[in-house]
């Protein structure tokens, strides 16, 4: 069974950093792309990044330059260090793989961006 568990969402002032983790069981994490999503309050989801098994990971305009991606295929965990946060960051997020077809994401984590 695909199991993905987010953590390290918190309420921080703008400007401040989080860095996000997902934890992955169930599937070869080095064998697959991970994306993280964001679902803001009232709008739907947004695609925040891709991190591939090969290759540089790719952003969305939102976020390239201040967000990094990164994975440790060794403790099967995907990583979102977010800088340079902004109000309009405030959202749930989201680790999502497909695997054999199927799409899966993790529970989410609370990101809060208010002074």
């Amino acid at each position: 069974e695909v199991q993905l568990v987010e953590s390290g969402g918190a309420l921080v002032q703008p400007g401040g950093s989080l860095r996000l983790s997902c934890a992955v069981s169930g599937f070869t994490f080095s064998r697959h792309t991970m994306s993280w999503v964001r679902e803001a309050p009232g709008k739907g989801l947004e695609w925040v990044s891709n991190s591939y098994t090969a290759g540089d990971p790719s952003y969305a305009d939102s976020v390239k330059g201040r967000f990094t991606t990164s994975r440790d295929d060794a403790k099967n965990t995907l990583f979102l260090q977010m800088n340079s946060l902004k109000p309009e960051d405030t959202a749930v997020y989201y680790c999502v793989v497909v695997v054999n077809g199927r799409q899966s994401r993790g529970q989410g984590t609370q990101v809060t961006i208010s002074s």
